[in-house]
């Protein structure tokens, strides 16, 4: 029985399975279909000796694909499946990525005010910089917008932030700056905005930007607080995490032994969740709750260290749904445990969160201690050994390395890209 509230103990909530009808769901239809149809038209052109039989064009069908698979699965040996809802289509699709995905950047604005380049790469909100600045040192960028697979909105609401900007001037200058690009290129009208994207992380450029409706509508948003309870669409926005670089510590990982305390959580009371979360368990022996951010003047890094030492991080909601405490936990090697409701996860069309994560509803947060102590060692140990191979999905670089946070993104806008309909 749970202490605070006197209910039976709950178990780990995981996130329902997505249904075939889904965006992951029908692109594996739709390539499915395609490689059929392919491999259907390519032997009816073919003059064979004998009939072909439709057995032997369903095994033609099947070696073609697992010679495929294999070609792209030999340039990579490390073992995810673990991790991934679909592993050996990500990787064939990466790689396709990788090779043909193109995206054009508008050269209008300038770098010194509100455009083109990041504000800074460092704080918490460092994602939307380090987009900024990976784009254009990767080798996706195209200077021929005729190439292009996607155009890149490159208006920056957190330099407008750093220049004291208010929120109703924002809504202007992101208003007047995609009027100026609808009139002055042919690209926008002709999918009514549908190949475009933008990028912001700060709350506060998803506010500005939203009171631009064609824009919200249409476009794809690429942001840090992806709460489909107000607006997010995850068939057609992308999740960005919010990571806040540079890690302070080196990354953790297989040191279980060294991960004595169960729960560990301290921040600012800015949320309904969190407040409850800290008035049920901040006197807690087992939990490590506390109603603030940790003081600096404690010691150096104390907050961090903390990381290092608790099996499970408690990840609430703050005045968004998103929390940078998500990838710190995944840095620092301690599982994650949401508590947030309508947040899409970042990735959570390729990464299986359940594998490495707790995901609870914010409903949950009563009988927490219970459901975090009814995991088995050996279920930790799993999530653990998990976590430490999706670390370096959630990790920027620059410049930007396989299969990191900026690639992770541009496989999100890859994906979307696919359905765009001219």
């Amino acid at each position: 029985m749970s202490a605070a509230t006197g209910k039976p103990p709950l178990q780990p909530q995981s996130p329902p399975s997505w249904p075939l009808c889904s965006l992951q769901g029908s692109l594996l239809g739709l390539a499915v279909l395609t490689l059929i149809s392919f491999v259907h038209l390519s032997l009816s052109s073919v003059r064979f000796p004998l009939q072909s039989s439709g057995a032997t064009s369903v095994k033609l069908i099947s070696q073609f694909y697992n010679a495929s698979v294999n070609n792209v699965l030999s340039e990579d040996f490390e073992d995810l499946s673990d991790v991934y809802h679909l592993p050996e289509i990500f990787r064939v699709n990466y790689a396709a990525m990788e090779r043909d995905f193109k995206v054009y950047i508008y050269p209008d604005g300038d770098p010194d005010t509100f455009y083109q380049t990041p504000r800074k790469l460092t704080g918490k909100y460092a994602s939307e910089g380090y987009f900024f600045q990976n784009i254009r040192e990767s080798r996706f960028r195209t200077e021929n917008p005729d190439e292009a697979d996607l155009f890149f909105l490159p208006i920056s609401c957190h330099k407008m932030r750093g220049k004291g900007t208010s929120y109703d001037n924002m809504t202007i200058i992101v208003q007047n700056y995609v009027e100026s690009l609808i009139a002055k290129y042919p690209y926008w009208n002709r999918t009514l905005g549908a190949d475009h994207f933008f990028v912001t992380c700060h709350d506060i450029g998803v506010r500005a930007t939203e009171g631009v409706p064609y824009l919200i509508k249409n476009a794809i948003r690429v942001v840090c607080s992806p709460s489909y309870n107000v607006g997010f669409i995850p068939h057609k926005d992308v999740a960005l995490p919010q990571v806040l670089q540079p890690f302070a510590l080196p990354a953790g990982g297989n040191d279980v032994e060294n991960r004595t305390r169960l729960g560990f959580w301290a921040g600012h009371r800015n949320s309904k969740i969190r407040v409850i979360l800290a008035r049920v368990w901040e006197n807690d022996t087992e939990l490590d709750i506390s109603n603030n951010r940790i003081n600096r003047a404690t010691g150096h890094l104390v907050y961090q260290k903390r990381f290092y030492r608790t099996k499970f991080c408690i990840c609430p909601g703050g005045s968004q749904v998103n929390s940078a405490r998500i990838t710190d936990s995944i840095h620092y090697g301690c599982i994650p445990v949401i508590l947030s409701d309508y947040y899409d996860l970042p990735f959570n069309d390729v990464l299986d969160w359940r594998k490495f994560a707790v995901v609870l509803k914010e409903a949950d947060v009563y009988d927490l201690k219970q459901i975090l102590k009814n995991i088995s060692d050996d279920q930790f140990l799993q999530l653990h050994n998990n976590l430490v191979k999706v670390q370096k999905h959630f990790q920027w670089n620059t410049p930007p390395i396989k299969y990191d946070a900026f690639h992770m993104v541009m496989y999100e806008l890859w994906l979307r890209h696919r359905v765009v309909k001219y």
